[in-house]
């Protein structure tokens, strides 16, 4: 059995991820342990993990540093990422939406402008509706955006919506569902096939009883 290297995102959605890996065979304890390694390994299962920014994990895979990786639609979306998506792990839901002023969304007859972290998810969309924008892209908590008049519209990921509705804004429409996908290096792919395919099969049907 050829060793699979994981790249898992650093927070609670990679904790839940490893949950799920080592529940249907590829645990790795030492993962667990409060220490300073970098890099975790169990030759018995078959696999060596590390941690990496949520945002890095796609380029680690992309480039071949990590044979599998799980990642955020929204950055999968955004990064244009050359990997193969293989699984929706149901995890992390939330939506990519378009939101602003309640009751102000605009026509569409003058161009828009744009407040997001998202450009290219934003452009995409706009463009597919044959609408001229204004990207304005912002790094930090953008839905202060409209409030002040910098933007007509925010495109940005939305869970409960309570945030927009306390400041009078609301959600306009959903561009995209987001949740976490389980994405492998193409050449791994095809290198590691049987492996690869056994540890997707056992990460579905553990989705699947879980539903």
């Amino acid at each position: 059995m050829r060793k699979l290297n994981i790249a898992l995102p650093k927070g609670r959605l990679g904790e839940k991820a490893y949950k799920i890996f080592a529940n249907i065979g590829y645990g790795c304890p030492e993962i667990l342990e409060d220490s300073r390694k970098l890099i975790f390994e169990n030759s018995e299962n078959g696999v060596c993990y590390f941690w990496a920014k949520p945002s890095d994990v796609a380029i680690y895979v992309e480039r071949g540093a990590a044979d599998v990786g799980i990642v955020g639609k929204d950055i999968l979306l955004e990064g244009g990422h050359d990997v193969y998506e293989l699984a929706d792990l149901q995890m992390g839901k939330c939506r990519m939406a378009v939101a602003g002023k309640k009751g102000m969304q605009p026509s569409g007859e003058r161009t828009i402008r744009v407040a997001t972290k998202f450009p290219h998810i934003a452009r995409d969309f706009y463009d597919k509706k044959g609408l001229d924008i204004d990207i304005i892209k912002l790094n930090g908590s953008i839905e202060i955006a409209p409030l002040l008049g910098l933007s007509d519209v925010i495109v940005d990921i939305v869970e409960t919506g309570k945030t927009l509705y306390e400041n009078n804004l609301e959600p306009y429409e959903t561009i995209v569902p987001i949740s976490a996908r389980l994405v492998v290096n193409k050449a791994s792919f095809q290198f590691k096939n049987a492996e690869i395919l056994a540890m997707t099969e056992k990460i579905q049907k553990a989705i699947a009883e879980r539903e």
